[in-house]
């Protein structure tokens, strides 16, 4: 057998997150190579979620009413057709879940015990053991997808480029072993599952892997990138100085936790949609009263049991939330833009398909809706499975694609540092100017990095909107102008264009 058949399969996904690791096990029989940079589960945002799942399963609640908590939080570029699919969807993704093992909570008379987060109008995130959802799910994953004859599982390979054939269909990933030796991974369909962008700040609550690799692969390759300057800062990563953070989960907020100073003056309220609470959380710590989540009364002596994971991560750092507020600051933790996709996960290239954080679906809009990100994970995996379990096999063609340049680990410090400094919670036109000089000149020094790539989608559309909407919050435009996506095609070896359209 040739090395290229070896290196062949029915349909290559690359990442093994929750929405990459669900697909493969929703595309049996179809043969499936999933690609890990890491062991299954180290660098993958999915196992780090806290929250849970958002769905609408109470006597009181209703899709509707999701979806519409769904299009409110997003600022206007919410797709309410999106929402309510998604809305939808979600019992029914809930009941694959449970088949596979996942715990979720149960209340006293049986039922899946169902929590409040910012911007619900009803308690609907269903979770595992307070805050181990993201943990519980990817172990079910992980061990059913060991078990699944028809996956394999390619851990220590990391994908940089996509192969394309003279067509421009993509038929692969380009890839580099631990050893930095080149590996091409070919196959019928690609589907990318890479993750956020979160690696690019300086303080992000996401693995350092999550740097935006599957977003600037498929704009090298001439995909349609949209809203790529929505990035969502979780408001209370744990300011103790470890990178990356830890999470202090919303659900804290949700069963009472308070947002106080270093005065004790509470300033905002917990329950706002999360870009609302960041700024009012950036501003108190710029303002030099630093910013604390005070969980003594709420939570208190219950902690180690009601959420295990926030309370490790405190000891872990010599403070104990029973006794002591929690510092908190701001941490990128979202990408709400990315690569487009239709509602079957198809991105605009031909043989390339989009899930999970790295797409751009129209269902989170301006600021993402709290834990609708797992749902949407499993929600849109379950649709590309769908379609691709009876794509026919494409013709064979050679393919090709150039490796990007690797990044020096102190341009990548400086990068996360000036993407901090300029493309944060709060933004300005000068900033951001200045932020597009600095990644074009690091360019010029060290290549077409793929972290170089994605820094300059967000910060290029960041300066692109003049206006302040959800998660992009602009100084010197404060207020909103009419909704708009902004979309972006960079055909290979050019420059970027930038279009709107309303939404």
């Amino acid at each position: 057998m040739s090395a290229r058949a070896k290196a062949q399969a029915d349909i290559l996904v690359v990442g093994a997150g929750l929405a990459g690791l669900f697909l493969a096990l929703k595309l049996a029989p179809r043969r499936v190579a999933v690609l890990s940079p890491a062991p299954l589960g180290e660098a993958s945002s999915s196992a780090w979620a806290q929250g849970g799942l958002a769905v609408a399963l109470g006597a009181d609640d209703a899709p509707d009413l999701h979806a519409a908590d769904t299009v409110a939080a997003g600022a206007g570029l919410v797709d309410p057709v999106i929402a309510q699919l998604l809305a939808e969807s979600g019992p029914d993704r809930v009941v694959d879940l449970l088949a596979l093992g996942v715990p979720f909570d149960r209340s006293v008379d049986g039922q899946l015990a169902r929590s409040l987060e910012a911007a619900h109008s009803r308690p609907r995130v269903v979770r595992v053991a307070g805050d181990l959802a993201g943990r519980a799910i990817m172990d079910a994953l992980i061990a059913a997808a060991r078990a699944a004859e028809h996956i394999e599982i390619v851990q220590g390979l990391a994908a940089h480029a996509l192969l394309q054939d003279a067509h421009g269909r993509v038929r692969g990933a380009a890839c580099m072993d631990a050893s930095g030796a080149r590996v091409d991974r070919f196959a019928d369909e690609t589907v990318l599952a890479t993750g956020g962008v979160g690696g690019l700040y300086a303080v992000t609550t996401n693995p350092a892997q999550a740097v935006g690799g599957g977003l600037a692969m498929a704009a090298r390759a001439g995909a349609l990138i949209a809203d790529a300057e929505f990035v969502q800062f979780h408001p209370t990563a744990i300011d103790i100085g470890r990178d990356p953070a830890p999470l202090a989960t919303e659900a804290l907020r949700g069963e009472g936790a308070k947002l106080i100073n270093s005065r004790g003056d509470h300033f905002v309220s917990e329950l706002l949609p999360r870009d609302q609470v960041a700024r009012a959380i950036h501003r108190e710590r710029e303002s030099g009263r630093g910013a604390f989540l005070d969980a003594r009364d709420a939570i208190g002596a219950t902690f180690p049991e009601r959420f295990p994971t926030v309370f490790a991560a405190c000891m872990a750092a010599g403070l104990d939330p029973r006794t002591a507020p929690i510092p908190v600051a701001p941490g990128a933790h979202y990408h709400m833009g990315g690569v487009v996709s239709d509602i079957w996960g198809r991105a605009t290239l031909e043989g390339l398909s989009v899930i999970g954080e790295c797409a751009s679906t129209g269902a989170h809009g301006a600021n993402r809706l709290a834990s609708n990100s797992l749902l949407e994970a499993v929600v849109f995996a379950h649709r590309a499975a769908e379609r691709l379990c009876d794509a026919a096999a494409p013709a064979s063609a050679p393919a090709r694609g150039e490796l990007p340049p690797p990044l020096p680990e102190s341009e990548r410090t400086a990068l996360r540092a000036l993407m901090q400094a300029h493309a944060g919670v709060e933004r300005d036109g000068r900033g951001l100017a200045a932020a597009c000089a600095a990644i074009d000149e690091a360019t010029a020094r060290v290549g077409d990095a793929n972290e170089l790539r994605a820094a300059r989608l967000i910060v290029a559309g960041a300066l692109a909107r003049e206006e302040s909407r959800g998660a992009h919050h602009r100084t010197d435009f404060p207020e909103a102008s009419a909704p708009r996506r902004a979309f972006t095609f960079a055909a290979p070896h050019a420059g970027l264009a930038h279009a709107s359209a309303a939404a």
